[in-house]
């Protein structure tokens, strides 16, 4: 088994591997209501930088226990008493984990529930999709901390809500959960009945079975493509176009379109 995907070689997140390349990877220090401490961090690291060459094709990231992640490890933070340049130094490991989260190519489906807090909420943030429940709130209270946010939401919490209600919930602490969550851009998916695991793993499933380059593209060149200006981006998005409209994987889903066999899309009932 590669390394990257033997759970045995992992402390601090629980891998378990389903069918079709599917993972389900859990954050696991739920006495600490999963906060993310340098060793998880690295971990993360481990496992997404190398997911797409272990032949990962879709994951699902959850907590154990009652929440997913309730952000930094704030006891770790203070008893280490971190210089600036240590914290700088910390805070570009979690850009690396999240970006390799964004930017590698493996579709992430994140089963939000209870706590998805300050570096919790960057961390889900760097999934593709987000699933919430009944008892999942969303909260960025650095500010009430006497800190500042380090993993990312200043970049992808306010491409998410806007610029000024990120500001307004790390100013003020305020706390959004439920539909005004999902209408905010927090999140994709709401589950009114039952937990949200259980609709991020029919989702992973689905999107597990798409070809891996079609993935690859769309949970990494949307992200680049919007990183550049107006005319780059029109060149790239055709290049990568070129490159996945033509792969030959696809001419089997093709043909069974032009001769009436495949799924039709149909209104939702």
């Amino acid at each position: 088994m590669n390394d990257v995907v033997n759970a045995d070689t992992y402390e601090n997140l629980a891998i378990s591997e389903r069918d079709h390349g599917l993972f389900v990877v859990s954050l696991n220090r739920p006495s600490k209501r999963n906060a993310l401490d340098e060793a998880t961090i690295e971990e993360l690291i481990r496992f997404f930088g190398g997911a797409r060459r272990a032949g990962v094709k879709a994951v699902v990231l959850t907590g154990e226990g009652e929440h997913f992640c309730a952000g930094l490890d704030l006891v770790e933070h203070w008893k280490a008493d971190r210089s600036a340049d240590e914290f700088m130094h910390v805070c570009l490991r979690w850009h690396e984990a999240f970006n390799k989260m964004e930017y590698g190519g493996v579709p992430i489906i994140a089963a939000l529930k209870g706590a998805v807090v300050g570096g919790g909420l960057e961390l889900a943030s760097g999934a593709h999709v987000r699933v919430i429940d009944s008892t999942t709130y969303f909260a960025l209270p650095e500010g009430q901390r006497g800190i500042f946010t380090g993993g990312g939401a200043t970049i992808r919490v306010s491409d998410m809500i806007g610029k000024y209600r990120m500001i307004d919930m790390v100013l003020t602490g305020r706390v959004y959960q439920g539909q005004e969550a999902v209408d905010l851009g927090l999140a994709q998916y709401i589950t009114t009945k039952g937990d949200s695991l259980t609709k991020a793993m029919e989702l992973a499933e689905k999107v597990a079975q798409n070809l891996p380059l079609t993935n690859f593209a769309i949970c990494s060149a949307v992200s680049h493509i919007n990183n550049m200006s107006g005319m780059d981006a029109a060149y790239a998005e055709a290049f990568v176009g070129g490159v996945v409209n033509t792969q030959p994987a696809a001419r089997e889903r093709l043909e069974a379109f032009a001769n009436k066999t495949a799924a039709r899309v149909r209104p939702n009932t």
